[in-house]
């Protein structure tokens, strides 16, 4: 193995990034050195490129990249149960080991996840490192592409679906904001039986491709006649649970405006914009919740991965483009300014 690798390098002061040589990383115990086949550009990635995320717990200087499939390269002091070649997904996150529910081992419920990329290098990089028990198998007919988006924009979506948004058989569901975690919205709210589902975006192209992916209607977020039309769509019961990808504060008062008495309002998207639940007495009389969620738990992924394999989800066309290490920055460019409306686009170092 060579001394040195390729990796992106993110400076925190000036906020600017380059492609350099760096050090190959050691596995410590209980940790694996993992061979980098693709790694997701999310739009959490340019929020830290952006501005609008990061702080004190970020580096100095790290590598970014937080949603990878790759092959183990090597293993760490103590680690059983793996070999090198394995096929894997590294876990985005690691927990702190001491906050009450690491002490209880509900690792997955940590108070102070260190994510991956944020808290630590990520995987733009032809290696990264990783936590042997947060890694989750690749079966042998999932494609490491697809494979490499379960670690946040799918399994982020799932885990709005299925834990906070708990959503059942036949209850009305919108999404508002189709891209990268709208876009899996859709197929894991089908998935799990919501009818209808309602996709909501102000792009012609975008609604159109929701159709395609398990929508039953497609709407135009800015039509003055907007309630009426979910109003129809949903036999007069408007929705059961909203999504709002976008994170902004139109959609996410749109969101909870289209909700019926008792529903729920499940946050995704993030910004800094700050949004209102209106007078607390209509709010209150009409029941409606306002949950925030992010990430997912770490058997998520592993639930995804066979899924994917039995050929009961399809991510192939969540694949909109793949882009070497060193054009990294053609991959950012295209997400910032939606060039082609891209789902994900994929680093492959």
């Amino acid at each position: 193995m060579p001394a040195t690798m390729r990796a992106q390098r993110f400076y925190k002061a000036t906020r600017e990034w380059a492609v350099e040589d760096v050090p190959i990383p050691e596995p410590g115990p209980g940790e694996v050195l993992i061979k980098v086949e693709y790694c997701g550009i999310c739009h959490s990635d340019l929020s830290l490129i952006d501005g609008v995320f990061g702080g004190p717990n970020v580096p100095d200087v790290i590598t970014q990249g937080h949603e990878a499939s790759g092959t183990i390269a090597k293993l760490g002091p103590g680690v059983i149960g793996w070999a090198e070649g394995d096929r894997v997904i590294p876990a985005a996150g690691r927990p702190c080991g001491v906050c009450d529910f690491c002490v209880r081992g509900r690792f997955g419920d940590c108070a102070n996840l260190q994510l991956m990329a944020f808290a630590y290098d990520g995987a733009w990089a032809e290696y990264t490192l990783a936590q042997a028990f947060g890694l989750t198998r690749v079966p042998d007919n999932v494609p490491m592409d697809q494979a490499a988006i379960l670690a946040d924009a799918v399994s982020t979506p799932f885990g709005a679906v299925v834990h906070t948004g708990q959503v059942r058989i036949g209850e009305a569901v919108g999404v508002w904001g189709i891209g990268g975690v709208g876009t899996h919205i859709v197929q894991l709210a089908r998935l799990v039986g919501a009818n209808p589902i309602l996709a909501f975006d102000i792009d012609d192209e975008i609604r159109d491709r929701a159709l395609a992916l398990g929508a039953d209607a497609a709407f135009d977020s800015r039509d003055p006649d907007l309630q009426q039309k979910v109003a129809a769509a949903t036999h007069g019961r408007l929705l059961d649970v909203a999504f709002d990808a976008v994170g902004l504060k139109t959609t996410f008062e749109q969101g909870l405006e289209m909700l019926r008495p008792g529903g729920r309002l499940v946050g995704v998207g993030m910004s800094g914009q700050e949004p209102t639940l209106g007078p607390t007495m209509v709010f209150n009389l009409l029941r409606k919740q306002a949950l925030g969620h992010l990430g997912y738990k770490p058997e998520d992924i592993e639930t995804l991965a066979q899924l994917v394999s039995a050929g009961r989800l399809d991510l192939s066309r969540s694949i909109s483009d793949v882009v070497s290490l060193e054009d990294v920055g053609e991959g950012i460019r295209r997400l910032h300014e939606r060039d082609g409306n891209p789902i994900r686009i994929l680093v492959q170092p």
